[in-house]
């Protein structure tokens, strides 16, 4: 029997799933999407009108993720948006043979280029590619305007949906409509506990980047100015000096008194329901850390009584300039040429070959060249075995569900699964498989699940080969160099900020500079590790970008245990300055 650990990590990868929750409410949205709006176009005897409808529910819920209402209104909308307009692009390039296969490679270059701005953009891409190819390839009566407006009209009952319909939160007792925000800002004081109860042990770190997550996720969920929002904001203001003491504890190496971990979870469940924080833990003041943990518990409760606090928000310094210049930059220019060459490349075999559904390598192919979905190898491997699976399963179930009506239930059922199946590449693909061959049969077209198979295949072989294309002037992928020269100049900039003289008592500044450093170094460990999980060829050199992310994160780390004693003593002491200096020494040679 062959053990997980001793499995190659490409296939490690591609075989290990998520384990979470089942989100019910996705599921309970899922099922009430797309299937009731076939149901609607087949009872009024436009069934391509309802597959358009279908369609845009399907793609805005692969997109669908817990959160808060406001961020699922930006996360859904902005990739329905284009979605709508790859509609109307496809329905013009319809049938233009050899020209098509060129804008498609314009396209994928734009579409590929776009992804790499940020998860929003990633989900516009990929859905202006997708509905591009959709559009070009099905033999639809819509025109291309009609067919954009029946894609958002779609997904836009699936937001809708998502807005109305309750989430329930545990420990909850106030009304839903903040159940996302308040959840959010709860879990940064459970993460800053975890923290602490973990100091002094192995799993301090994965503690630490628990709580940049639990950050980066408050952040971008507070949105707007309503009484509510003000009120977490605050709350998520007086947690940045808990996070910021938790860290320097952390980072001493020494266990904490238990005690120390109750104030900020007690925090949390006050956060959640609502309710009075109440009598807090006796202080353990006994060091600089625990000192400045208890004054940043002791803030924090005057926040929540007063429920605001003065120049607690530390937004996130993120703009439209950062997104075009990611685009631009190295990553975006290496992302936007592998997708327009996977594209164009299966737009062009799919003009040569003429298979009854062309659009499907093409689309397959702009699922498998996304990073974000996993290593290469891995996509790979998820999607030719879902597909395969996916295809097997709907040949069986086409020969004995009721044409149409079983159909229709079918896409219900596959709706409400992908909530689910977002666990695992593989099983994701083969419930989307399902859910587009019911589609197409609904359609009144052939489902041909055969042919889905070897176009899948091929896919997969294309992508394989513009995958693993050399790239002028790199040894890896531009988005681990990218990112990690993101995470070194964050890391920099947030130490001189500490031990300049002339910054001291600048907390707000501090905060800022700390969270984007954190935020950055998070996303540089990340593309560390989707690069360890490629094949040999590409996945030889992320142990040496490993080292370098972890040589920043001790700088960051030293940097904020400085920063506490700052506060304290007003300046730095050379011992802090002497142990900084050597870490940034250091940074500098492993780069």
């Amino acid at each position: 029997m062959i053990r997980p650990h001793t499995l190659p990590p490409w296939l490690g990868h591609a075989l290990r799933a998520q384990r979470a929750p089942v989100p019910w409410p996705a599921v309970v949205r899922g099922a009430l999407a797309a299937g009731p709006l076939l149901l609607a176009g087949v009872l009024a005897g436009q069934a391509s009108s309802g597959v358009l409808l279908a369609l845009g529910a399907l793609l805005a819920g692969n997109l669908d993720r817990p959160g808060t209402r406001r961020a699922a209104l930006t996360r859904l909308g902005g990739p329905a948006l284009a979605g709508a307009l790859g509609m109307v692009l496809g329905a013009w390039l319809a049938g233009g043979g050899w020209v098509m296969v060129g804008a498609f490679v314009v396209l994928g270059l734009a579409g590929g280029a776009l992804s790499a701005a940020g998860p929003v953009a990633s989900g516009a891409g990929t859905q202006l590619l997708v509905t591009a190819a959709m559009s070009a390839g099905m033999p639809l009566p819509e025109s291309g305007w009609q067919r954009a407006g029946l894609f958002l009209c779609g997904a836009g009952w699936l937001i809708l949906l998502r807005l109305v319909l309750p989430s329930p939160v545990r420990g909850q007792r106030l009304g839903y409509l903040y159940d996302g925000e308040r959840a959010a800002v709860a879990a940064v004081y459970e993460a800053v506990a975890g923290l602490l109860r973990a100091a002094g042990g192995p799993d301090a770190r994965t503690r630490r980047v628990a709580l940049t997550a639990a950050l980066d996720h408050a952040q971008d969920a507070l949105r707007g100015r309503s009484p509510g929002t003000r009120r977490l904001r605050a709350q998520l203001g007086a947690a940045l000096s808990l996070a910021e003491a938790a860290t320097a504890l952390a980072w001493a190496g020494a266990p904490v008194p238990a005690r120390a971990a109750e104030g900020p979870a007690r925090l949390a469940a006050a956060v959640r329901s609502g309710a009075p924080v109440g009598p807090l833990p006796a202080p353990a003041r006994t060091d600089t850390g625990l000192r400045a943990l208890d004054d940043a518990l002791l803030r924090a409760a005057e926040v929540f009584d007063r429920g605001s606090g003065a120049g607690s928000d530390v937004p996130r310094r993120r703009s439209l300039a950062t997104g075009l210049r990611r685009m631009t930059g190295p990553a975006g220019r290496e992302y936007g040429v592998r997708v327009g060459l996977s594209f164009g490349a299966s737009a062009a075999v799919a003009q040569a070959l003429q298979p009854a559904h062309a659009y499907w390598l093409p689309v397959t192919a702009v699922f498998l060249v996304k990073p974000d979905l996993g290593p290469l190898a891995s996509r790979v491997l998820c999607r030719a075995a879902g597909t395969v699976a996916g295809a097997l399963l709907f040949a069986g179930l086409a020969m004995v569900l009721p044409h149409p009506f079983g159909l229709v239930a079918l896409v219900a059922v596959c709706g409400a699964l992908i909530p689910v199946s977002l666990r695992h590449f593989a099983a994701q693909t083969a419930v989307i498989t399902v859910f587009v061959l019911a589609l197409i049969m609904v359609g009144g077209q052939p489902a041909a699940s055969w042919s889905r198979i070897y176009e899948t295949l091929l896919a997969c072989a294309l992508v394989l080969v513009a995958g693993h294309l050399p790239w002028p002037g790199a040894h890896h992928g531009g988005g681990v160099r990218t990112r990690i020269a993101a995470a070194r100049e964050a890391a920099h900039v947030y130490v001189a900020h500490v031990l300049s003289e002339e910054t001291v008592g600048d907390r707000v500044g501090r905060w800022a500079l700390r969270r984007e450093a954190y935020r950055a170094l998070a996303e540089a460990s990340a593309a560390v590790e989707l690069a360890a999980a490629e094949l040999p060829v590409l996945a030889r050199h992320s142990d040496e970008s490993r080292r370098v992310t972890v040589v920043l994160e001790r700088l960051v780390d030293a940097a904020t245990a400085c920063a506490v004693r700052v506060d304290v003593a007003g300046g730095v002491s050379a011992r802090d300055a002497a142990r900084i200096g050597g870490l940034l020494e250091e940074a500098e040679f492993a780069a």
